[in-house]
């Protein structure tokens, strides 16, 4: 019988392989879950995406990604409807099958349409944030900025010299830290950039730095121009598709336009053709049902796993209730609310920082603050030693404070104004002279009696830019605050802040570097302390800005209708 002549040329690379033709086969391990068993690099970051064809070899190659080194960042270039989000869960699902939950985590952020939702189920993935859950993405990205730093001290204080080391002593138990390698997953830079810019230098920020702690960066962009040249040059892996025009590629021009325009066709740095896995494991070569093939498969690597999963996204509560919060402290630092980067607490330090504004639209919750901070004083003072004066034209912190904490309330500029006349003239006396020595400034002991707190809620309401308000005897006392005890808290609205910022109170607070706790507020209002713009924000959500750092927080809510405290024991004096 005749033997068939050589086939000299292979079939063209229509089809592509799915993820169980590249593996061996899977099979369900009780320690390792759904995983090939013979696979040589499994738990070595190295996992097969794709088909290499060399014609003039007369074969074909796996494509292998090895993110275990340099190439631990993954960047993936393409045209539209070139495949970019396919081949992204294909890099995630190959992970997953060859890797435990205990060793990769992946933490999304969604911008290519949706897809990486199909990935959901997976026990490896901790969170997938959409474009239009603009409070998920900043905590997922503060998330892993929160891992990077934590590790950064523990490398530190326990002398490890590389994640090889770290991983190993995980392994045996001897550190406790929930994560492995975590990869910050990225579908469509271009958002980024455009719709999140506050998120695209803390992102760049972990690219830098994350590496040598076990943190990656897989992103798809839909041009290399698009990603910015110093994060560029991080992504020791550069997987190109067919892209949108051939000049933009970073392999060959010429040979970038000679890809197929198929879904999943890309050339290698080598300039060979490739065409992309599918992330499946039924073994169907087609892409028309490929969003329930991908469920599928993070269905049986889910039924496969009995162990913990990937620690999911932890998120600010919509309302904190202040119980929850650290008491005050000393003089008085008080929390004001937990942080977003960490969720650990926000603190004020009156004594360093004698003044605080707070700045937001109706309902933002600035009344909440003031609030807040009159607990504070009555929690952690006796009368002896903080007293409370109430300006409130809505009358509604009438009952902030007990009333022997109270110097008096008012409710009109007219009444405020005549209050605190009295009072600034009090504190003129309180004023060090020449003789005061710089030790005696620091024990503050040439004056006796309590620290005074001034709430101002509404201030836009009492007080007439270029005219003057009823804090106005005060603007010379208020850089001198920390030596005579005085302490103001102003609240004002975000309408019309350009146009306040020229009253002489609020302007000598900004001139005296007092932090201001943003809330919602218009982004076309003037500018921050630090030169940031205000954002809009759910209730009780804000900005605490000094001029060099904003932190975002929750800040504690008090209900108003709750009795305020008791306040401790006075002493026979101030102490």
């Amino acid at each position: 019988m005749a033997r068939a002549a050589h086939q000299v040329w292979l079939q063209p690379l229509n089809s592509p392989s799915t993820l169980d033709q590249v593996l061996p086969p899977l099979e369900p391990h009780p320690v390792l879950g759904l995983t090939p068993a013979s696979w040589p690099g499994r738990g070595q970051l190295i996992v097969p995406i794709g088909m290499i064809d060399k014609p003039f070899e007369q074969v074909r190659d796996l494509y292998m990604l090895d993110m275990s080194g340099v190439g631990g960042h993954v960047g993936i270039a393409g045209g539209p409807q070139a495949g970019k989000s396919t081949l992204l869960r294909t890099i995630i699902a190959a992970l997953a099958l060859t890797h435990t939950p205990e060793e990769v985590q992946f933490y999304c952020l969604d911008f290519g349409g949706g897809t990486l939702a199909s990935l959901a189920g997976l026990p490896h993935v901790g969170g997938i944030a959409g474009r239009l859950d603009r409070e998920r993405i900043g905590r997922t990205v503060a998330e892993v900025q929160d891992l990077v730093a934590r590790r950064e001290r523990t490398f530190a204080e326990l002398g490890i010299d590389g994640m090889a080391s770290y991983r190993a002593l995980r392994a045996r138990r001897q550190v406790d830290d929930p994560f492995g390698d975590v990869f910050l997953v990225v579908d469509g830079w271009a958002s980024v950039r455009a719709d999140f810019e506050e998120q695209d230098v803390a992102i760049r920020q972990i690219a830098a730095r994350g590496l040598a702690y076990g943190v990656h960066l897989l992103l798809t962009s839909g041009r290399w121009s698009d990603i910015h040249s110093a994060l560029r040059d991080q992504l020791g892996n550069r997987i190109e598709l067919r892209l949108g025009d051939q000049i933009d590629s970073m392999i060959d021009i010429r040979a970038a336009g000679k890809v197929p325009r198929s879904p999943g066709r890309g050339l290698t740095m080598d300039k060979l053709h490739y065409l992309a896995t599918v992330p499946r494991i039924d073994g169907r070569p087609w892409t028309h049902d490929l969003t329930d093939a991908t469920r599928a498969l993070a269905d049986a690597v889910a039924d496969n796993w009995a162990g913990r999963p990937a620690p999911p996204v932890r998120m600010l509560p919509a309302v904190l209730p202040a119980g929850e919060l650290p008491a005050a402290e000393g003089r008085l630092r008080m929390p004001l609310g937990l942080a977003e980067r960490d969720l650990q607490p926000v603190w004020h330090d009156f004594t360093s920082h004698p003044h605080l504004t707070v700045l937001g639209d109706a309902g933002s919750g600035k009344s909440a603050v003031l609030r807040l901070v009159a607990h504070a004083v009555v929690a952690n003072h006796s009368p002896l030693q903080a007293r409370v004066l109430v300006i409130d034209t809505r009358r509604i912190l009438l009952e902030a404070g007990p009333e022997a904490y109270r110097l008096g309330s008012a409710y009109s500029a007219k009444a405020a104004g005549e209050l605190v006349t009295k009072l600034s003239e009090e504190l003129r006396a309180r004023l060090p002279g020449p003789e005061i020595t710089p030790q005696q400034l620091a024990r503050r002991d040439w004056w006796s009696g309590p620290d005074l707190y001034i709430l101002v809620d509404d201030y836009d309401l009492l007080a007439i830019p270029m005219q003057g308000g009823p804090l106005d005897s005060l603007v010379d006392l208020l850089p001198q605050a920390s030596d005579v005890g005085l302490h103001v808290v102003l609240a004002r609205a975000a309408a019309g802040s350009s146009r306040m910022s020229m009253d002489s109170v609020v302007r000598r607070l900004q001139e005296s570097n007092s932090p201001d706790l943003a809330l919602s507020c218009p982004p076309g209002e003037m500018p921050l302390l630090n030169g940031m713009r205000p954002r809009q924000f759910p209730p009780g959500r804000g900005l605490l800005v000094t001029r060099r750092l904003a932190t975002q927080l929750q800040v504690g809510w008090i209900d108003p209708d709750a009795p305020p405290p008791a306040g401790p024991s006075a002493p026979e004096e101030d102490p």
